[in-house]
């Protein structure tokens, strides 16, 4: 695997781990300086809308992981008029009823495909996929939610119900963060839509790129030996999450280190930090070449779906 152009001094790499819930978005960035990577504690995300400008105050070209959903199902794509998917997002600020998060299957619909806001009796994904008129359940996956040789699959876009959903947290992003960053004329470009992730590193401009924890820590070679929410699996992971640190150049700050060490604190947001720095270290193993920039060959993936950022498993 051919490695590519070293980043310049100053490039950033941030991983933000996003929530509905705002006390649960934290993020871990790293800043490169003589081929190291000068990592900071997790913090909290904070105010979205000062998030981008913070990031590319410095001059330098900024890589943003997020652990959410960039892209749409081929099944609902194919009847959008939209070129693909960076274009369908930056015209939903004139569709505001397109988040509107539908109770019963009677409202939903191309128009407004998000469900359902509550538990209800005998709902079904299939009732779900049928109501956006797709043939099956299936067809409201994306190729990369789909399961793997190597991980279950993770839950489709448009579903807003569960611990696995997804839905809520690219609801929360899109609306509330993306679309007000991309109507203020911020520079940020979408991978793998927009181009390879090297290739869309600029000075001054964030490219942003779908980076899913649970995914990194599979890329990394790390396994928790209990549930990530608990803070002694995590703490029982610190020497080989150090391990990885140091293969992938990554400098603890002596904060991070400590938390690292304390396997993130006790606190409920103890997971959400883990999360944002195991991104970070996926993400930077796409940067240094350590895992590669890998896309399916496949239009709609390119140009709709999207992809998780260093996954090169193929659904089953």
């Amino acid at each position: 695997m051919a490695r590519p152009v070293p980043l310049p001094d100053g490039a950033v790499a941030v991983h933000a781990d996003w929530s509905l819930d705002a006390r649960k978005r934290w993020m871990t960035a790293a800043r490169l300086s003589a081929g190291a990577w000068l990592a900071e504690a997790p913090v909290p995300v904070g105010d979205v809308a000062a998030l981008l400008p913070g990031l590319l105050a410095a001059g330098g070209p900024v890589a943003l992981g997020l652990d959410l959903p960039l892209g749409l199902p081929r099944d609902y794509a194919r009847h959008l008029a939209e070129p693909d998917f960076p274009a369908f997002l930056r015209g939903l600020a004139a569709r505001p009823d397109f988040f509107a998060v539908s109770a019963t299957l009677e409202t939903v619909g191309r128009d407004r495909p998000f469900y359902p806001a509550r538990g209800l009796r005998g709902m079904t994904r299939a009732a779900h996929a049928a109501a956006l008129g797709m043939d099956g359940p299936l067809g409201l996956s994306r190729l990369c939610d789909r399961a793997t040789a190597e991980r279950p699959a993770g839950a489709p876009l448009f579903w807003t119900l569960g611990a696995n959903q997804s839905g809520k947290a690219a609801i929360a992003a899109w609306r509330d963060w993306l679309l007000p960053a991309l109507a203020a004329g911020l520079p940020v470009a979408f991978w793998p839509f927009e181009g390879g992730l090297h290739a869309l590193l600029a000075p001054g401009r964030a490219a942003l790129a779908e980076v899913y924890p649970a995914e990194a820590l599979r890329q990394c070679g790390l396994r928790l030996g209990g549930s990530k929410r608990a803070q002694a699996p995590r703490r029982a992971l610190a020497g080989a999450l150090r391990a990885v640190m140091e293969a992938r150049r990554v400098l603890p700050c002596p904060a991070l280190a400590a938390a690292v060490t304390d396997g993130f604190g006790a606190d409920a947001a103890g997971e959400d930090r883990f999360d944002s720095v195991v991104g970070l270290l996926g993400l930077v193993g796409v940067l240094d070449g350590t895992r590669p920039d890998f896309v399916p060959d496949d239009p709609w993936v390119r140009a709709w779906e999207g992809w998780v950022l260093g996954q090169t498993a193929l659904p089953r």
